[in-house]
């Protein structure tokens, strides 16, 4: 077998676990992040969830795919590993921006909702009193 397959197989095999590993790990912790901003509607954010999971492993593993072809040809056990530590090295990157980038989207979003509790009164007001002239 002609080792710029194996190094094919073994590249997809570990790009994909990845992709699958991050994006469950996004999903698990984002929904407690989602569930906080949506003040509790567990359904939506199931839903906002599962649509930003679906987004992540639309983008990476489209990254993942365009990024297969390789030029070079791999002649020996030595070129197959410096082939995937390159290529693997570059999605674990991008896989690690795209986890940050998550991140910092689901923060704003939680500091915004966050702010707009805060600017509410803890108690409806109960009357109106004059201001009052100094004496």
């Amino acid at each position: 077998m002609d080792l710029t397959v194996v190094a094919y197989v073994i590249y997809l095999l570990v790009s994909i676990g990845l992709t699958i590993w991050v994006a469950r790990t996004l999903s698990h912790n984002g929904r407690i992040f989602l569930a906080d901003v949506l003040h509790g509607n567990e359904k939506l954010a199931d839903a906002v969830n599962h649509l930003l999971v679906v987004g992540f492993y639309l983008v990476n593993l489209g990254f993942v795919a365009l990024y297969l072809n390789s030029d070079d040809e791999i002649a020996d056990a030595r070129g197959i590993f410096e082939a995937l530590s390159t290529k693997l090295g570059v999605v674990l990157l991008v896989l690690g921006v795209m986890h940050l980038g998550n991140v910092y989207v689901l923060n704003k979003i939680r500091r915004r909702g966050v702010m707009e509790r805060e600017q509410l009164p803890p108690v409806a007001p109960q009357g109106w009193v004059a201001p009052t002239t100094g004496a």
